[in-house]
């Protein structure tokens, strides 16, 4: 394989489990940082002591030595930083989710998406999950005609995060955008259809209340429900409760047609689990057809390495593979431009409907 050397702009948290996935990969390297936080800098210089530290973006951008890029900034930098970019250097790029948080951007997507030559790939990671990825290729065949998806995220309050730009709506582009973006993203593509109107409810009931940050409380929601009707008369549900961290299984996806259900089971995150991960109970797939009244159960099994490299069952890992394959094979990216942004859309729309207790039709924004 030909070595592929990444250059990072922004490397806190989530830059790190990227770092750490890629140093899972034959023929990965890091070789260049742009991070602004000098506590996050000490951190990634220990991860990747090879890598060359920049002082701004455009100081990152002028280093040779790039093969392909990795945003994983704090999510009001995203649409900034992609701008940036395009006016200096043609990379490829995976962009963490989610891509915008103003609807202002989405005028910077949509440029993108007709003049940038070179795959962009936004960070959905839920779908290379072992069991919703098996969900995602066996329940269009095994279910028949989709028409119910729910699922449910039972997990952990949100992380601090450098200058705790997490903790408000403004820098976040609020819950249904920063967290639940994954799980749009998941309905478009096992639905195979568009959004046609959303409605939601959530609030804020037990996380971060006793919380100051210059004399302000954090207004982010840590729990809710959305409903979707897509344009194929298919509809979805979502249910997260971020006060749940004990909860075994952290997500669970089901998908009924008029052959069957599907049901993906992901385990809770290591950090969260007790110190022998072999008690966590074992990722799988459940497929329940309606002919014969008998489940059959598909074990997926991930590699502690990779529970342990990451918050998000390995996913981390398996999508790096596969952009590593668009970066080296110049292939268009699985997880689009369009996709990222149709993602925020609902996101945006959740959030409306949440505030203004109404439904919201996705011809509004």
């Amino acid at each position: 394989m030909k070595q592929v050397r990444y250059g990072f702009v922004g490397c806190g948290m989530m830059g790190q489990e990227h770092i750490r996935n890629l140093k899972l990969i034959d023929g990965c390297s890091i070789a260049a940082i742009f991070e602004p936080d000098e506590n996050m800098r000490a951190q990634c210089a220990q991860l990747a002591p090879e890598a060359e530290f920049a002082s701004s973006l455009d100081a990152l951008l002028q280093i040779d030595a790039l093969d392909a890029l990795v945003i994983t900034s704090p999510n009001f930098c995203h649409a900034d930083q992609l701008r940036e970019i395009a006016s200096m250097r043609t990379l490829p790029i995976l962009c963490e989710k989610p891509l915008y948080t103003d609807t202002a951007d989405e005028a910077t997507i949509k440029q993108l998406i007709k003049s940038y030559d070179a795959p962009v790939w936004v960070g959905m990671e839920y779908r290379y999950m072992p069991p919703v990825a098996a969900l995602i290729d066996r329940a269009g065949a095994f279910c028949g005609d989709i028409r119910m998806l729910s699922i449910t995220e039972h997990r952990f309050p949100f992380l601090e995060k450098v200058g705790d730009w997490n903790r408000f709506n403004a820098q976040s582009g609020g819950t249904f955008v920063e967290k639940c973006c994954h799980f749009f993203d998941l309905m478009r593509l096992i639905i195979g259809a568009e959004p046609h109107y959303i409605m939601s409810m959530a609030g804020q009931a037990h996380n971060h209340l006793d919380e100051r940050y210059d004399g302000k409380v954090p207004d982010i929601w840590d729990h809710g429900y959305v409903i979707v009707e897509f344009e194929n008369q298919a509809r979805a549900m979502l249910e997260l409760c971020m006060f749940a961290e004990g909860a075994a299984y952290q997500e669970r996806i089901c998908a009924i047609g008029a052959d069957g259900k599907a049901e993906a089971f992901v385990p809770a995150a290591a950090r969260f689990w007790p110190d022998d991960l072999s008690t966590l109970p074992r990722p799988k797939l459940e497929l329940s057809p309606r002919a014969r009244k008998q489940n059959e159960t598909i074990y997926c099994d991930i590699d502690e390495n990779l529970m342990i490299a990451g918050d998000h069952a390995g996913s981390t890992y398996y999508q790096h593979l596969e952009f590593t394959k668009t970066v080296t094979e110049k292939i268009d990216p699985a997880v689009s431009l369009e996709d990222g942004m149709m993602a925020v859309k609902m996101g945006q729309a959740a959030q409306i409907s949440a505030t203004e207790k109404r439904a919201v039709y996705m011809d509004e924004l």
